[in-house]
């Protein structure tokens, strides 16, 4: 633990929230303890690199003619050129949320798959499942019933597997980032971007005809309404993605800045106040937390569900058909 008014609130939290070239798990005196990650990137003037983002020392050594940029640079935390100052052409290094997307990818499979030889192996007989294959059930078929049938009713079966999917990766992650030292997944904005961009392409690419005709020239509208409903219509077309990418985004980032706040003051209050702490606050400080920590697990739910809802409902919409 850092000593009295060592304490850098604003570091501990962009360091939970950020994302680096490696791990950092935690701090044991004046060691920071880290685990390092796969480098592999390519540069015009010098070719291919590949190699432990440990020889970067925390960004405090250059290596093979690279480095990471400082902070309050165009690019700060992220590889550059010595030689130049510029990005390299191609940078696929494995980076803390990549790592975290890898291993909330596994986990969701083991899921999936456990739940699933579950109900291969039963037979008619079989009980209710319970535990974990009983929780898998039970949310399946909420999202399912409650969820995608009501909002896709045609071609349920078609958008069924990418919406459960994408619920219970949202859950997952947003759970996974709830634990301390764990990546920022849902709280990166590229990440909500890709997500969102599923769901836009998955809307428009197999939207039908009178889908279309309705955005484009609604026939149900007043002939001299129809070319601003137009514009307003092909305007939505790129709101509803930008809403859902903010959404998740703002609310995760928010939550997890919020609950980081809350945990240093027990830090600068118990520890790092001159002259002594003040015990009664970081017992109120403590408790607090305890209380963001288990409103950020029902947040996690809610912007799971959320991002299904909205996905199901766009994508339901776009499935119109044409009205006698």
């Amino acid at each position: 633990m850092k000593e009295a008014g060592q304490l850098d609130v604003t570091a501990m939290i962009f360091d939970h929230v950020g994302d680096s070239y490696y791990w950092h798990l935690t701090d044991i005196g004046e060691t920071s303890v880290s685990a390092p990650l796969p480098v592999l990137v390519y540069s015009e003037h010098t070719g291919w690199h590949a190699f432990s983002s440990s020889h970067f020392h925390h960004g405090h050594e250059a290596y093979e003619g690279l480095a990471i940029a400082p902070e309050g640079s165009a690019y700060a935390g992220k590889i550059i050129e010595v030689a130049t100052g510029e990005r390299p052409l191609f940078d696929a290094s494995i980076t803390k949320n990549v790592a975290g997307l890898l291993i909330a990818s596994v986990l969701l499979c083991l899921m999936v798959i456990g739940a699933a030889r579950w109900y291969r192996k039963k037979d008619v007989t079989a009980p209710v499942p319970k535990g974990f294959v009983g929780t898998m059930e039970m949310m399946v078929s909420y999202i399912y019933n409650d969820v995608i049938k009501a909002n896709v009713p045609e071609h349920t079966a078609r958008y069924t597997p990418y919406l459960l999917t994408v619920f219970f990766f949202i859950f997952l992650t947003n759970l996974l980032g709830l634990i301390p030292g764990s990546a920022n997944i849902t709280g990166n904005i590229a990440v909500t971007v890709t997500l969102a961009l599923f769901t836009f392409v998955i809307t428009n690419i197999f939207g039908t005809k009178a889908y279309w005709q309705e955005v484009f020239w609604n026939k149900e509208l007043p002939a001299w309404l129809r070319p601003l409903m137009a514009v307003i219509e092909f305007i939505s077309l790129f709101t509803k993605p930008f809403s859902l990418t903010i959404r998740l985004f703002a609310n995760i980032l928010a939550g997890h800045c919020a609950l980081l706040g809350v945990i240093s003051v027990v830090f600068l209050t118990a520890v790092s106040m001159p002259g002594g702490g003040n015990y009664g606050m970081s017992v109120v400080s403590v408790l607090l937390a305890i209380f963001l920590d288990m409103l950020e697990v029902l947040v996690a739910f809610i912007q799971a569900f959320v991002f299904t809802m909205l996905s199901s409902i766009y994508i339901g919409l776009s499935q119109a058909h044409h009205h006698e």
